[in-house]
């Protein structure tokens, strides 16, 4: 029986070695750049068009399985709302500037020359910049003709971004393709759910949700160190 022990913990040993050797980590670097459009999910309610604007930022990538990675990114991202005013000729838009770190479980399949693969995981952000753009002046703006100010919520002109902290969810999909052994580019694309809101939701407030919610699409390059 002590025989049948011993060979059975070698032939895993011998196994577990032949599965290192046949798959080893990688670990690569890389830069990104894209466009974002997102919105502002209000309650009540903001009429609103896609607000776009850009998004770059550097990406590390470490595979240590079969089909299973992790990546961590650090990005620029500028993030907002823009009004829709219809007919009106009227302009309004908030643009949100994040500095977003994502950690994403990165799943993949395919050959060594194509990939397709998928990125899920939480993101935080921290705003580092804002600015208003409008056509109009936001504190004088009722006695302006034609001014759809019935029935619309407008407090959110001048309202100051109270909280500066984002957090969400994030997940993508995508392609990439290797040149050679180190060094590839991809395509993604990904939505983002912000879970905290950037004006104040307490019963005193107006406005009981105001998160943020996203599409990017980007083009990247990744650089195989490992």
């Amino acid at each position: 029986m002590k025989k049948y022990v011993i060979a059975s913990i070698l032939l895993i040993s011998s196994l577990t070695s032949v599965a290192e050797d046949h798959f080893s980590g990688a670990f690569s670097i890389g830069a990104k750049g894209g466009v974002s459009l997102s919105q502002t999910t209000f309650s009540p309610s903001v009429p609103q068009k896609f607000h776009s604007g850009p998004m770059a930022g550097i990406m590390f990538r470490y595979i240590e399985e079969n089909h299973f990675g992790l990546i961590g990114e650090v990005n620029f991202e500028q993030r907002g709302w823009k009004e829709n005013f219809e007919e009106a000729p009227y302009s309004y838009s908030r643009d949100l500037s994040y500095i977003q770190i994502p950690l994403l479980a990165h799943i993949y399949f395919g050959s060594e020359k194509a990939k397709f693969f998928f990125n899920a995981g939480p993101e935080i952000g921290f705003m580092i910049a804002e600015k208003t753009n409008s056509n109009f002046d936001i504190n004088n703006f009722s006695s302006l003709e034609g001014f759809p100010s019935e029935n619309r919520n407008t407090e959110q002109f001048a309202m100051p971004i109270k909280h500066k902290v984002d957090y969400g969810i994030s997940a993508g999909i995508g392609a990439e393709w290797a040149i050679n052994r180190k060094n590839s580019i991809l395509i993604e694309g990904r939505f983002y759910y912000g879970l905290n809101n950037i004006f104040g939701a307490n019963k005193k407030d107006i406005f009981a949700a105001s998160n943020s919610i996203g599409i990017m699409a980007s083009i990247g390059y990744f650089f195989r160190l490992k």
